[in-house]
């Protein structure tokens, strides 16, 4: 059960767009040997490429010099068979960039937040809603470990889908975001809730935007508060750029 939990987050916070199945059949492993490498493929996981081949994930890991959250890129050569690496391999350098936003110093007004927002990433579906009514605590980073928005508010409060899709995680299995849900919106879009105090929705769930998914709270945070990302194919952005204005 810890095996099945513990791939099913790795495969999520990867950029998955299926759901992780809770254990690998002898029917998924190869039929032959074990090749020496495997170049990663669109929407792959590490999680489903060990499955393939009948590996254990956390040993293609360790093998590749991959750490938590455990993100594979599309044209990487991951190998699965002898020595392991000393170092991660490289990402594709346009699969490495962040979506840019407008340059803005702490003395800019909010015309260069606009300027910014005027201008959203590529592949924006549109429709998306604030997840909460509190107001925003921390903004986006590009570094950390856990790069989102934190919003705050009261015990309780509601914490809303950002747009519809489907709960592909509910529960408390990643350290750091204490109760979490995280909604697959599509191929390419993840949306993460965290801290949570009390999770409405069960994984397989389909909800609307805008639907009460959980009660805001403090699991894995030392006050009430939301921690909010949005992931375009696994790899966290600024929601700023998505959300409407208020």
């Amino acid at each position: 059960m810890l095996a099945a939990l513990a791939g099913l987050v790795v495969a999520l916070i990867s950029g998955c767009a299926t759901r992780a199945p809770s254990g690998t059949s002898e029917a998924s492993r190869a039929s032959g040997p074990v090749p020496a490498t495997h170049t990663v493929q669109r929407e792959e996981t590490l999680y489903r490429i060990a499955q393939r081949y009948g590996l254990d994930w956390r040993e293609v890991a360790q093998r590749n010099a991959i750490s938590a959250p455990y993100i594979i890129y599309p044209g990487q050569e991951l190998r699965l068979r002898g020595a392991a690496r000393s170092s991660p391999p490289q990402a594709p350098r346009q699969q490495r960039q962040e979506p840019t936003t407008a340059s803005r110093s702490d003395n800019d007004s909010g015309s260069s937040r606009e300027a910014a927002r005027s201008d959203p990433p590529p592949d924006d579906p549109g429709g998306w809603r604030w997840p909460a009514d509190g107001d925003v605590l921390r903004g986006f980073s590009s570094s950390g470990t856990r790069r989102g928005l934190a919003i705050g508010g009261e015990r309780g409060d509601e914490v809303r889908a950002t747009r519809s899709g489907e709960v592909v995680y509910a529960g408390g299995g990643l350290v750091g975001y204490g109760r979490l849900i995280i909604l697959k919106h599509d191929a390419r879009f993840l949306s993460a809730y965290g801290h949570n105090d009390e999770l409405l929705v069960s994984e397989g769930d389909q909800v609307e935007a805008g639907e009460t998914i959980a009660r805001l709270g403090s699991s894995g945070a030392e006050r009430p508060m939301l921690h909010f990302e949005i992931r375009v194919d696994g790899t966290p952005v600024d929601p700023t750029r998505y959300l409407p204005d208020r």
